[in-house]
């Protein structure tokens, strides 16, 4: 089955949803929020902004890969 490319990320601080494109190639390691300006990090075990604040993880991990550029 094909990835999921859209996920929506919910800021922590203001609670602002924005949906967004997941890359196929790259990680997504910083997140600007539209709402508060605030940026954002993945958080600590996670691979990228989408696996941690996205509704949807990331492509890597849909597949089952273990995560951005990480091989099980």
């Amino acid at each position: 089955m094909a990835p999921r490319l859209q996920s929506v990320l919910t800021c922590p601080r203001c609670g602002h949803r924005s949906e967004e494109t997941m890359p196929t190639d790259a990680c997504l390691f910083l997140y600007d929020c539209p709402g508060c300006g605030v940026l954002l990090k993945p958080r600590p075990g996670d691979c990228c902004v989408f696996c941690s604040f996205g509704d949807v993880p990331c492509p890597p991990v849909q597949a089952q890969q273990g995560g951005c550029g990480r091989s099980n």
